[in-house]
């Protein structure tokens, strides 16, 4: 099989395992976070946990970026820095800025890093500067400026969420409280969406079944998140904001 034909193999299982992922994540959240419980095998820390998940997706992804011909032309270099923009911040900042969080259990921290953020960052990685064409021209296609617009856009609502989940609680404080501000006031996992905005865009400016594939991941992980996270903050609060939804403000 040449790589071309298994770049294409990969990208449709990895679309059959976000099928399979989203079902089994609809009855049984992720257990990690608010969600951990005993049964999952030996816990990590959260810091350890998100370092390890998100690391390969740096590495692997520059490794396949700068093994194609076309690394260094305009357009494939602007999508590398702002995926690297994403998985540096995930991976080397987001751990350090959080208050510790609850222990992960090293069964998540594993299957993301090796089925998830690896294979897709090679996936994205070639497709970007191997697979892919992206002349200079592409710099101003309407769908590269929309894409990287959404992009921009969702990652600064995925760092304004999650400063107000970090600020919550001083240091040294216990128990849980309710977030306020930024678009918390209208879904409950402002965070999820502004991820959700960011991967929509990598799709659209990249124009790619890698890019697609990886929004799909990203959209059959996060959506069953937010509906346990949104059902678990009605659950704890009794006066939780009745307008607020889970994701997207108004509709879900």
């Amino acid at each position: 099989m040449d790589e071309r034909r298994l770049h294409l193999t990969m990208i449709w299982a990895l679309l059959a395992l976000a099928v399979l992922s989203f079902v089994l994540l609809m009855f049984v959240p992720a257990p990690y976070g608010r969600h951990v419980r005993p049964g999952w095998g030996p816990l990590i820390s959260a810091r350890v946990g998100w370092i390890a998940m998100e690391t390969p997706a740096v590495l692997v992804f520059a490794w396949a970026f700068f093994a194609g011909e076309r690394w260094f032309h305009p357009a494939p270099l602007a999508l590398f820095m702002l995926w690297e923009m994403h998985y540096v911040h995930r991976a080397f900042v987001f751990p350090f800025r959080t208050h510790g969080g609850k222990p992960m259990t090293l069964l998540v921290a594993a299957f993301v890093a090796l089925f998830v953020t690896g294979p897709y960052g090679y996936l994205n990685g070639r497709q970007l500067s191997h697979f892919g064409d992206y002349p200079t021209s592409w710099l101003a296609d309407p769908r590269f400026l929309a894409g990287c617009a959404l992009f921009i856009v969702g990652f600064v609502i995925n760092f304004q969420s999650d400063t107000i989940l970090m600020r919550l609680r001083k240091p040294g404080e216990t128990g849980h409280k309710l977030p306020r501000g930024g678009l918390f006031r209208w879904v409950s996992c402002p965070n999820y969406f502004g991820e959700l905005v960011e991967w929509s865009g990598w799709a659209l400016a990249t124009w790619s079944l890698a890019g697609l594939a990886f929004a799909v991941w990203g959209a059959a992980n996060l959506v069953p998140r937010a509906l346990a996270n949104h059902r678990w903050y009605r659950e704890t609060f009794a006066d939780y904001p009745l307008e607020r939804r889970a994701l997207l403000p108004g509709l879900l």
